[in-house]
């Protein structure tokens, strides 16, 4: 302890040293000192965070005169730098957009930017240099900081703080112009058309600001004169920062009616963090001591957070990425519940609907493997596969049929929002997510059945009339092999390939519910139904259908056609990198199965038929996990929600299939409770 109290007592001496020399500009290095001896080991202890800070808060009480000479150090160490650039840009987003923004920052870790050392940024950056200080800064306790506080709060050095205070002020007006500007750009009048319609928030705060500037001002210039000048109250200026974040507020709502584009987004983003830097800039000038210290506190902490943040890529995208992914996956979650069904008549009608796409994906594997025939250059091969890959999937969600593998991606968008709407007890929350995983997974199974069911027997029936039709084999002997062979889960990449097919699986539906967003967002529909050109060639009626089929229907038939492209498009990229890519699918695998093994010469092997099988239930389990797992992981982190009881959730899952099997595998009988089981194992768990 002692020595530990020699040191900071070496620090506070050197600090005073310098005060009592006056230089023209102090030496930042007790500072960093200083930071370093209260910086933990560990940035998350919060053992240790309280230890470091309280013993430095004791050494300040018991020593007076190291008080002073902190408290007399950094004001004359801040304001020896610019100021006001830092309060103002650290930590938002610049308006010159996300592309621009992006483009700095992967040009920065190329080539890193000259420091200007004359801002209070680079000071930041010298004393906070660790990316972990965010962490062990958060975890310091509020009574500690008020202590801190309340020691480096005297009334002397009245210079330093009327300059930092004018700094705080030039920092308000800039954000609140910026404000301004934001408030009137053509994105956010288009998203909240009633701000041409009523005097707009952003305009009536910049009014309150400056004339708060202003009385402000005024104190600074006769604060030496008792009684004449009062500080001024921001009441009315908070009022109008609450209007504004009203209307964002506002804005993000509307966007699942509207759309939201990557501009908006932006621009939503940028005035968010405006906003809230405004209302922390002005509270820490504020007259009330702990509204003060309060909004220091998190000031620092945000600027600390920032020096970081601002130089990564993935803190960018994390920032503009949020309210575009929750649109796309709200599209997705939308179109999911269509996915899901509870009872005997959806039960049926998902089979007919996968039974349907079997046939039709019967078909395009011969496709596929009469394409194969053909001596084409690798491009034209992957463009030829795509085509096949893409119009058929295109021809099975127009004829309202159904693949399997397509559906996680659009159920765990539905699960997702699920989880963030769902309210009251745990107990009950637990219940109805399990009910709910338990009607997916049974959706799963019939849908898989029914593709399946269907597409074996048709490819079977295809294969066998091939050479009474044609003449010759659907597939040679060494095709065949060549064809089981990639079934074949320990000789093959049978599972990693099936596994690439489910990362194209989760981009399909985030493409889908992108191409729904932007359909709503740039009013496809009534666009359409507005063309002349198209009026003329179809008339009014056909026009004004078509219009809507498209604005329905959009999301889907993009994503399933870029699908296709990503399917067919696969090993021919693969084989330009010179990297093994493939895809293997559920449905076409079934389908290859039964081509390979009555096409192959003699009689199959046991073993060989065993295996492939075995290949085809692995590449299915692999397409389903891989997709579900991804699009699940998107649609939560984009509702923010942060999901504490997937553990519990897993065995109540669990439970409820040792105890009633046949629900996930048919669906129950509506007069039959569902949960009682799971809820009495809860109330176990919890009692």
């Amino acid at each position: 302890m002692r020595k530990k109290k020699k040191s900071l007592s070496q620090i506070f001496t050197t600090m005073s040293v310098q005060l009592e020399y006056n230089p023209p500009l102090l030496d930042e290095q007790p500072l960093v000192h200083l930071v370093n001896y209260i910086r933990p080991q560990s940035p998350r202890n919060p053992q240790e965070i309280k230890k470091n800070f309280s013993e430095f808060i004791g050494v300040l009480t018991s020593e007076p005169k190291y008080a002073a000479a902190l408290r007399g150090y950094i004001l004359r160490l801040i304001t020896q730098y610019k100021q006001a650039n830092l309060y103002a840009d650290s930590g938002i987003l610049s308006l010159d957009g996300f592309w621009n923004q992006l483009g700095k920052r992967m040009m920065a870790h190329v080539l890193p930017p000259v420091p200007d050392y004359t801002e209070l940024k680079y000071l930041i950056s010298k004393v906070f240099f660790l990316s972990s200080d965010k962490y062990w800064l958060d975890a310091i306790e509020i009574e500690q900081w008020e202590v801190l506080f309340q020691l480096l709060s005297e009334s002397e050095h009245q210079a330093e703080k009327s300059q930092i205070q004018q700094n705080v002020l030039k920092a308000i007006n800039i954000i609140s112009y910026r404000i301004t500007g934001i408030g009137l750009f053509p994105e956010i009048i288009y998203a909240d058309p009633k701000l041409n319609e009523h005097e707009s928030p952003f305009l009536a705060q910049n009014r309150e600001i400056v004339d708060f500037i202003k009385q402000f001002r005024d104190v600074i210039e006769h604060q030496n004169e008792v009684g004449v000048y009062m500080p001024p109250d921001p009441a009315q200026a908070f009022v109008m920062i609450e209007q504004c974040q009203g209307v964002v507020n506002s804005i993000r709502r509307s966007t699942r009616r509207i759309g939201v584009s990557l501009t908006l987004t932006y621009l939503l983003t940028v005035l968010e963090q405006s906003l809230e830097r405004l209302e922390s800039l002005l509270k820490a000038i504020h007259d009330d001591p702990t509204i003060r210290h309060q909004a220091i506190r998190h000031l620092l902490h945000d600027l600390v957070r920032a020096n970081h943040s601002e130089k990564r890529v993935g803190a960018l995208l994390s920032a503009n990425s949020e309210l575009l992914a929750l649109q796309v996956t709200e599209n997705a979650s939308k179109t999911g519940e269509n996915y899901v069904s509870t009872d005997k008549k959806g039960f049926f009608s998902m089979y007919k609907a996968a039974a349907g796409a079997g046939s039709i994906i019967a078909m395009m594997s011969i496709i596929k493997i009469l394409l194969a025939r053909l001596s084409l250059a690798p491009i034209l091969h992957a463009f030829t596969y795509s085509m096949n890959y893409s119009l058929g999937f295109v021809l099975i969600h127009i004829l309202h049929f159904t693949v399997a593998t397509k559906q996680p991606a659009m159920t765990a968008a539905a699960l997702a929002s699920t989880v963030q709407q769902r309210k009251g007890s745990k107990t009950t929350q637990l219940a109805e997510l399990a009910g709910l995983i338990v009607n997916i997974i049974r959706t799963q199974f019939i849908a898989i059945l029914g593709n399946i069911s269907v597409a074996i027997p048709v490819a079977a029936i295809l294969t066998l009339a091939w050479p009474t039709l044609f003449g010759s084999a659907l597939l040679s002997n060494a095709k065949a092999a060549s064809l089981l062979h990639t079934l074949d889960p320990f000789t093959s990449l049978a599972v990693p390939h099936a596994a690439i097919a489910g990362v194209c699986l989760f981009l399909s539906g985030l493409i889908a519910g992108y191409f729904d967003n932007m359909a709503i967002y740039r009013r496809i529909g009534p666009r359409l139904k507005h063309h002349n050109g198209l009026r003329k060639f179809l008339g009014e009626k056909r026009q004004n259908r078509f219009a809507d089929y498209i604005e329905r229907n959009l999301g889907a038939i993009s994503g399933n056609f870029i699908f296709g492209i990503m399917l067919g498009s696969m090993s021919t990229v693969g084989f330009i990198l010179g990297l093994p890519l493939d895809i293997r699918h559920i449905a076409f695998a079934s389908a290859n199965l039964i081509q390979g093994l009555m096409s192959v010469s003699g009689v199959p092997d046991i073993g060989l038929i065993l295996v492939s099988i075995f290949g085809v239930m692995m590449i299915g389990l692999t397409n389903l996990f891989v997709s579900f797992t991804l699009t699940i992981i998107v649609a939560l982190r984009s509702r923010r929600v942060r999901y504490e009881q997937w553990k519990p959730l897993a065995k109540l899952v669990v439970t409820h299939f040792f105890t009633r099997p046949s629900d996930f595998f048919w669906p129950p009988k509506k007069d039959e409770p569902s949960f009682n089981d799971v809820n009495q194992t809860q109330k176990k768990n919890n009692s």
